[in-house]
């Protein structure tokens, strides 16, 4: 199994179309619209972020953001680039663009971390991560283990 796609909510389309389409540089491959999402008229843009794989923003007309007393990295959306150059890159971009970031170093992988139009905290690391194709059992311990209040 692979990600396909990502679905992410916007609350204003023009400036995550900018956003995406320009900060970030990824093409807009398709736009979707209709007349009752939820109650709501809606548009879909759809960006190409590389790889056979896309980030879908939908956008719910006369919808709002809802109030979320999680913090707001506890649920990200991560992309790889495969250098520290092409990192760096990225830092100069955002930088360039005014889009505020943090950085966080994870021993093996740097990331930077910045917030899209609808407040979706979006990572960038480098280098990508290398997922094991079978499961860990110390992992399946430490998840019962919390879950059990240990």
């Amino acid at each position: 199994m692979r990600l396909d796609h990502l679905v992410i909510p916007c609350f204003d389309a023009e400036a995550t179309l900018r956003f995406y389409g320009e900060t970030l540089d990824l093409p807009l491959i398709g736009a979707h619209e209709g007349d009752d999402w939820g109650g709501h008229p809606w548009l879909m843009m759809i960006f190409s972020i590389g790889d056979g794989r896309e980030i879908v923003l939908v956008a719910l007309k006369g919808a709002t953001a809802p109030a979320n007393p999680l913090p707001a990295d506890s649920r990200h959306y991560a992309f790889a680039v495969e250098t520290p150059g092409e990192l760096q890159s990225w830092r100069a971009r955002l930088t360039e663009t005014g889009i505020a970031f943090d950085e966080e170093d994870h021993g093996e992988q740097q990331s930077i971390y910045f917030p899209d139009p609808a407040g979706n905290v979006l990572e960038i690391t480098s280098p990508p991560t290398t997922v094991p194709l079978t499961a860990n059992p110390d992992a399946m311990a430490t998840a019962k283990r919390w879950i059990a209040g240990a």
